[in-house]
């Protein structure tokens, strides 16, 4: 049977609708639309009209390829939202065998002991380290036998009033929120291989006016960070020093923007204000200006690293990824300043059907988006919905944190009724052995005096 999954990437300077259609364990992209931010700056709506006009344009586009309707959609949300607190839970285990059930409740209940502002709200729930009674980091405890199951979250949480005004930018354009998710953690989906989650790498999605980081460690989310910086402040630097317009210095941004080529060739263009004549430009200084804030940016996100105390855990070292990687000898750059760590720029994973303009790094967060609707997440998490997410894309019943905790308690409760049951019908299995003793020696005595009187 198949599945329609919409995602929509909302970002700074564009917006990607994908439509896929999933079947069995596959992926096949059947439409996908694209169209200029509009009522967004550096990842925060600032006018939710103009936010839903351009969504509700890449969501037509999408649809019309696709030919198909879909009124569920997967949404980003970038980190300028977010902000992330450790948490940790612990349930007893009443029948000995972990299921889907006690991994819930371990879950939520690590959830519900969260030190969260009441303006925040909870959008991921991610375990990093399961504890079967005395045994630490279980990569998955179900089906295993303990008395009693821990577990360690990382919990991203964003704004309610943010949150609010991304989902009524998206009710405008014509479809209901099914799933938010972390822009960093999409990409991450969409450009980590196996090897590299297993080792743990740092994933950087640089977009148009933000950078999105998040380091994964044991299969999950550890630390995630943002930067409100991307390849549009480059172009403002331009502008500002070659004294022309935005749009002549994105585009020579564009066709010259290289770390390694440093030419003393001369370019004409335009001169802010005044219309009549031009200005002969060297691109050695454009070179310059794109050098100086393109290392200014990695300097800034390898200190994030640094402080995130998790940089001697990423093993496969950092993947980039998104439209501020295009810049040639970024790459170069990147590891000279994060210390010679292993550096690899990232496009998306190839799925069915993959439109060539989707395969660009800049696609990496839609890609993403539909993955994760597909069931391509961490081994376990609860989602925006509260729900725990896992394996196969079975979901558990919906049930919030507080009626999931009384569950909780009357559990443990029933383990002590049920521990007293059994002290009681031990008791009465002892007294129903005594009275079939007792039954069958007056049996036997019957049958001997029965015996005796029929000699007489």
């Amino acid at each position: 049977m198949s599945r329609t999954i919409l995602g929509i990437d909302i970002g700074s300077t564009k917006i990607c609708a994908v439509i896929t259609q999933k079947s069995d364990n596959s992926l096949k992209i059947v439409g996908s639309g694209i169209s200029k931010a509009k009522g967004i700056k550096k990842g925060i709506i600032t006018n939710i009209e103009l936010a839903s006009n351009s969504i509700k344009e890449a969501l037509q586009e999408a649809k019309k390829i696709a030919g198909t309707n879909i009124d569920k959609v997967i949404v980003s949300i970038s980190g300028a939202y977010t902000k992330s607190v450790e948490s940790y839970g612990v349930v007893n285990i009443p029948d000995k065998e972990i299921g889907i059930k006690e991994i819930n409740r371990v879950m939520m209940m690590a959830d519900h002991n969260a030190n969260i502002p009441n303006e925040f709200e909870r959008i991921h729930v991610l375990p990093y380290n399961f504890k079967v009674d005395n045994q630490e980091y279980i990569d998955d405890p179900l089906g295993m036998n303990g008395n009693r199951l821990e577990v360690q979250v990382h919990i991203i949480t964003a704004q309610k009033s943010s949150l609010n005004n991304l989902k009524k930018a998206v009710e405008l354009a014509g479809v209901n929120i099914d799933n938010i998710v972390l822009t960093g953690y999409a990409s991450s989906i969409a450009v980590l291989n196996d090897d590299e989650k297993e080792l743990g790498a740092a994933v950087i999605d640089m977009g148009g006016a933000t950078c999105n980081l998040t380091i994964n460690s044991s299969n999950s989310i550890r630390y995630n960070d943002f930067l409100g910086v991307g390849s549009n402040n480059i172009t403002n630097d331009l502008s500002m020093a070659l004294h022309t317009p935005l749009s002549a210095a994105e585009e020579v941004k564009i066709k010259y923007g290289s770390l390694k080529k440093i030419s003393s060739e001369l370019v004409e263009l335009p001169i802010i204000g005044d219309d009549n004549n031009t200005n002969e430009v060297s691109l050695e200084i454009v070179s310059n200006v794109i050098y100086a804030r393109v290392e200014e940016t990695l300097m800034i996100l390898a200190k994030s690293i640094d402080e995130s105390g998790f940089k001697d855990q990423i093993g496969a070292g950092i993947v980039l990824t998104g439209g501020f990687t295009k810049i040639e000898g970024l790459r170069d750059l990147a590891v000279a300043i994060f210390d010679n760590m292993p550096v690899r720029i990232a496009k998306p994973k190839k799925l069915s059907g993959m439109f060539e303009t989707l395969k660009d790094p800049v696609y990496s967060t839609a890609i993403g988006l539909v993955m994760y609707g597909g069931g391509y997440f961490t081994p376990y998490e609860i989602d925006s919905n509260k729900k725990l997410r896992y394996k196969n894309e079975v979901l558990e019943p919906s049930k919030n944190i507080d009626e999931t905790i009384e569950d909780i308690k009357e559990i443990d409760s029933l383990k002590i009724e049920k521990n007293n049951k059994k002290s009681e019908k031990k008791s009465d299995i002892t007294d129903i052995k005594k009275i079939k003793k007792n039954s069958g020696i007056q049996e036997k005595v019957s049958k001997f005096w029965n015996s005796i009187t029929q000699l007489f």
